[in-house]
């Protein structure tokens, strides 16, 4: 069952109950026992030795009886933001209950945007198994219809936790479904498997944030072992192009949209770029050291999106959830 979560506050002194959606519904504040794996490895072949590392979250749920499908709302390296809360609000009002994360406050992380290795990308997806894990235990919801939804680093997070890999060593039930915005894309499983999960990816082509090109070869390399998997490419789109805000530069950004993807064998070790042997040691911060000093270190990126953009996200995004969530004949 969800554990109440009281009243957590972030950094910047905001309350779990702060969080509400357009809709009017306030939610219920939940706390989710989650870990914080050092890399993939640990997360996958050594899971007792995780540290764990409770996070917070807040489930809304659409009116009438449940149970309800659920989607797991996953921010990026902003945290979790009012557009973030929008999607939520139309998931729900599609008859979905929506579960929005909050993984910065309980971590005391503000952003990550300069600095992404202040936890693990494993972790990351972790949560989105942990939350999968206490939602399917709430009479509220439906266990065998809860996805993620990610964005940014949450997208990664989702396609990791899809991994056929990952899910097994966490014990959570697969999730039906997984769409990943604007993912990056630079860990991807040896082995791409998803079994049951259905994935859809979409990202812009003007993205300088992540690399289309990568999030094309990782969903393609899901269809080829397969599986259930699409990507949209949208044109004249930028990083987060679902937003409202206008197109702005961040110019303390710390990305590498051009350096070679880490992959991640079975057992969660990751293969260096230069090197076809698994090193189980190797963490997050080895691979964008590499990145950078192999040259492909950036620092600036556009974020922001058109009041046009909006909408097709949205429309892209709910026509997926409906047609997932859509009870079984």
């Amino acid at each position: 069952m969800p554990t109440e979560a009281g009243e957590p506050t972030d950094e910047s002194g905001a309350s779990a109950d702060d969080y509400r959606l357009a809709n009017g519904l306030s939610g219920q504040a939940l706390t989710i026992p989650s870990a914080n794996p050092i890399n993939f490895h640990q997360a996958i072949s050594d899971t007792a030795g995780m540290a764990g590392q409770d996070i917070w979250a807040k489930l809304f749920l659409p009116d009438g009886p449940g149970p309800f499908p659920a989607v797991i709302v996953v921010p990026g390296s902003l945290g979790l933001q009012p557009h973030h809360l929008a999607h939520a609000s139309a998931i729900v009002d599609a008859g979905i209950a929506a579960c929005g994360l909050d993984p910065f406050g309980p971590r005391s992380v503000t952003s990550t945007v300069a600095n992404q290795v202040q936890y693990s990308f494993a972790a990351s997806a972790w949560d989105v198994l942990a939350t999968a894990e206490v939602l399917a235990a709430c009479p509220d919801i439906d266990a065998a219809r809860i996805g993620a939804q990610g964005h940014s680093r949450g997208g990664s997070a989702v396609l990791s936790a899809a991994s056929v890999h990952l899910a097994a060593a966490s014990g959570a039930p697969k999730l039906a479904g997984v769409y990943a915005a604007y993912p990056w894309s630079g860990h991807q499983f040896v082995d791409p498997s998803i079994g049951s999960t259905r994935v859809r990816a979409i990202i812009g082509d003007q993205d300088d944030w992540c690399s289309p090109m990568q999030v094309q070869a990782h969903v393609h390399a899901m269809r080829v072992a397969g599986d259930d998997a699409t990507v949209r490419i949208v044109p004249d789109a930028h990083h987060s192009f679902d937003r409202s805000t206008p197109l702005e530069h961040i110019a303390d950004a710390a990305v590498t949209p051009g350096a070679p993807t880490v992959y991640i064998a079975d057992d969660g070790a990751f293969i260096p770029p230069t090197s076809d042997e698994p090193d189980p040691s190797m963490v997050d911060l080895d691979g964008f050291l590499y990145a950078i000093n192999a040259g492909y270190g950036i620092r600036g990126a556009h974020i922001g999106g058109t009041p046009e953009l909006a909408p097709l996200f949205t429309e892209d995004m709910l026509t997926f959830w409906t047609d997932v969530m859509s009870p079984v004949p």
